[in-house]
């Protein structure tokens, strides 16, 4: 038992160390490269390029290079390639209007590898030659366009400066994939100041617009309401009269209904003038005559608002 797990553990001390060393070894020999996902291997010994491996997985090198598989990790060079989809954003290109307006037109297009060969080889920085060409398309084909058509059709611009630039791109092994102009605006600081100055003026205007028409539109119904009240209540006091003498006419057919009548409203009078009566039995004699004799005296030593007794 001992001899077993002794043997185990050793065999699992070579297989935990001694295989990824060993596997090491074969890699730095050329006998196999990994290829991972979306890059590229290049393999390049004495200024020529052996071969280029862009597809993932195990590839054994002595099958694709043959000898020299053995020689191009020591003597030559591999270059790794990353193959995935790129983006970069140009901003404020300068271009001019048809009009003469100074704007800038922010720009974003996506880049990917398409010659691996020519991406090392043809161009020293294909990145940058990439974005310049971008940058100079840019300029030369949306330069001079109108204005309106300017802020409006990006993405007929996008289509040009992307059929001007793709054929001169491939030729480095970098292409241009989609284009899109993102931003176009104003570069002159002035000229942005006229405009807002413009454009909160015209608002300026608009509100003031809409606020007098709203003004006029209030006084218009008010001047109705009232001239259409005027009339009613002309046409009220001219029937007014008619109205009482119909009504007062009735009423003196009838002298019971009449008496009754005036006897109520000069009652409400009285009540309603707020003066102080004073109830006396019939036949008081010269109980009344006292009593209006004691108010006098009242009024004429204590002066006050209220009117004298009325006798009934």
């Amino acid at each position: 038992m001992i001899n077993f797990f002794g043997a185990a553990l050793v065999t699992f001390v070579a297989c935990s160390a001694g295989m990824p060393a060993l596997l090491g070894l074969l890699r730095v020999a050329g006998i196999y490269a990994i290829v991972p996902e979306r890059r590229c291997f290049v393999f390049v010994l004495f200024g020529k390029v052996l071969a280029s491996i862009d597809e993932p997985g195990l590839h054994f090198l002595p099958f694709k290079l043959g000898p020299l598989a053995f020689l191009v990790n020591w003597l030559g060079r591999c270059h790794v390639l990353d193959m995935r989809l790129d983006q970069e954003y140009l901003r404020s290109q300068p271009v001019n209007s048809e009009e003469g307006a100074p704007m800038g037109i922010g720009i974003w297009h996506e880049m990917y590898i398409s010659d691996p060969v020519a991406y090392l080889f043809k161009n020293t920085d294909p990145r940058g030659s990439l974005a310049a060409n971008v940058s100079n398309s840019t300029v030369r084909c949306l330069s001079n366009m109108p204005l309106g058509s300017m802020l409006v059709n990006r993405h007929a611009m996008s289509d040009t400066v992307r059929g001007e630039v793709s054929p001169k791109s491939h030729e480095w092994g970098y292409k241009l994939g989609s284009v899109y102009i993102r931003k176009v605006h104003f570069r002159d600081i002035g000229m942005i100041r006229q405009i807002e100055s413009k454009v909160v003026n015209r608002l300026r205007q608009v509100t003031s617009a809409i606020k007098q028409d709203g003004a006029n539109q209030v006084s218009i119904i008010t001047s109705t309401a009232e001239r259409q009240a005027a009339v009613e209540f002309a046409k009220a006091a001219a029937i007014r009269p008619q109205i009482v003498g119909e009504s007062l006419q009735r009423i003196s057919e009838d002298d019971d209904v009449a008496e009754a009548m005036f006897e109520v409203l000069e009652t409400q009078k009285i009540i309603g003038s707020g003066a102080r009566v004073t109830m006396l039995p019939k036949d008081s004699g010269l109980l009344g005559d006292l009593l209006a004799a004691r108010s006098d005296t009242v009024n004429k030593s204590a002066p006050s608002s209220a009117p004298p007794p009325i006798k009934s």
